[in-house]
């Protein structure tokens, strides 16, 4: 009896890197490419009527990214595999990613067969990590182990004035529109300064964030309402 093939569902806005990681599976006696996407929501769609048993997901996509995209899917099906593609080795990223449910984070710069080793490691239970990226995870978790429990770190974690921008209007409890119309940036741009923050903070949803602000005063004084 021939062994059924890992099905997978690629999701990239790129279309030219879709078709060629397409072509590389597709060649593989023990994968199969079932579906294409081209951003986060599309993806969950697919992932819906597809079922597949791989998705190899972008982390930056227009609209609904790979991490969103990743949440998604893996709340709704936990055995799937996501594993994330990025062209940019960035913590904030690589924490974000695992945080989202993500089995695995690769560099598309990375060699085909190391490439395919991976996968078929995830598909067994390991993690698609290259060594390196390995080593960041071990060292963050490492740092965190030694804080003794309920600690908080010494110091506020660094953000960017634009940061503390998101998060003052996240914690009035703004929506990635409203934050991208009143600080005049993408929507985009807003979701990736989102993820930076909770990165950052080590939180997993804006409410998280939100609490924290409120928490340590981090947010502005509002101006009180007119009275008639």
């Amino acid at each position: 009896m021939v062994p059924a093939k890992v099905r997978v569902l690629l999701a990239d806005d790129h279309a030219l890197f879709r078709e060629g990681l397409a072509g590389i599976l597709n060649h593989q006696p023990d994968f199969v490419v079932v579906g294409e996407a081209s951003d986060g929501i599309e993806a969950l769609v697919m992932a819906r009527r597809l079922r597949p048993d791989l998705v190899l997901m972008d982390i930056t996509m227009p609209g609904c990214d790979g991490v969103e995209a990743t949440q998604a899917i893996t709340g709704e099906f936990p055995g799937m595999v996501v594993v994330m593609l990025t062209v940019r080795e960035e913590d904030d990223m690589l924490f974000q990613a695992i945080k989202s449910g993500a089995q695995g984070y690769l560099l598309k710069s990375i060699h085909t067969d190391e490439l395919l080793a991976l996968l078929r490691g995830v598909l067994a239970g390991e993690a698609a990590l290259t060594p390196a990226l390995s080593g960041r995870i071990i060292a963050e978790f490492r740092q965190l182990s030694q804080r003794p429990p309920g600690a908080v770190p010494a110091e506020q974690p660094v953000l960017s004035p634009r940061e503390h921008e998101v998060l003052d209007l996240i914690a009035s409890g703004a929506t990635d529109k409203e934050i991208a119309t009143e600080l005049v940036i993408s929507i985009h741009t807003v979701k990736s300064h989102v993820r930076s923050v909770l990165a950052k903070l080590h939180l997993s949803s804006r409410y998280e964030a939100a609490r924290y602000a409120a928490e340590h005063g981090l947010i502005s004084p509002r101006p009180a309402a007119d009275v008639e």
